[in-house]
């Protein structure tokens, strides 16, 4: 198992992200140390960024947005997420 995702509980998994907003585009950038780099477009003003992470996170593992939760860094650039009803095969697919 990759050292940015871990299963929390079954179905569910918690991955630890690094996040630079104000990209020019919503992306992942690969790994940053133990962590996945997700660049995104959204502005780090008044929770648009941690909107657009989640609703990125959802959109590429093609699942609702209550399936996507911010559990720790809500004003850090390091995020804990955790996400459900994924398994990790479909969260290798980030990096892709």
């Amino acid at each position: 198992m990759s050292a940015w995702f871990r299963e929390s509980s079954p179905g569910c998994f918690s991955l630890t992200l690094h996040i630079q907003p104000g990209a020019k585009k919503s992306e992942c950038a690969g790994l940053h140390g133990d962590a996945l780099k997700i660049r995104l477009a959204a502005p780090p003003v008044d929770g648009k960024a941690n909107a657009a992470l989640l609703e990125f996170i959802a959109d590429r593992l093609g699942l609702s947005k209550a399936s996507v939760k911010l559990k720790n860094g809500q004003t850090s650039r390091r995020k804990v997420v955790e996400v459900c009803a994924t398994s990790s095969n479909a969260l290798a697919e980030l990096l892709a």
